[in-house]
């Protein structure tokens, strides 16, 4: 299955915005119960910029870009950890 299409969607400030974010939520509030939301919050995070950097259009390609960048940066967050990580070992 080839999702590169995915690549057009995603929106770097959305995504910038939204590690940012959801750095933040993970290294202030360390409870797991919160943690787990993370995603969740950082998803519904990445629609409501998308829309706001969009003019308030909300398109389902507003939808998936939001959606996209907002879970990317989850993804993107966890790679930063690793290679921090890595560097410490």
């Amino acid at each position: 299955m080839n999702i590169e299409f995915l690549q057009d969607y995603i929106v770097l400030i959305v995504v910038g915005i939204c590690l940012c974010i959801g750095y933040i939520l993970k290294n202030v509030v360390t409870t797991e119960k919160v943690n787990r939301f993370i995603p969740l919050v950082m998803g519904l995070l990445g629609i409501a910029l998308n829309v706001w950097v969009n003019a308030f259009a909300f398109t389902p390609e507003v939808l998936l870009g939001g959606l996209f960048s907002g879970l990317a940066s989850t993804g993107l967050y966890e790679l930063f950890k690793n290679l921090i990580n890595r560097k410490d070992e």
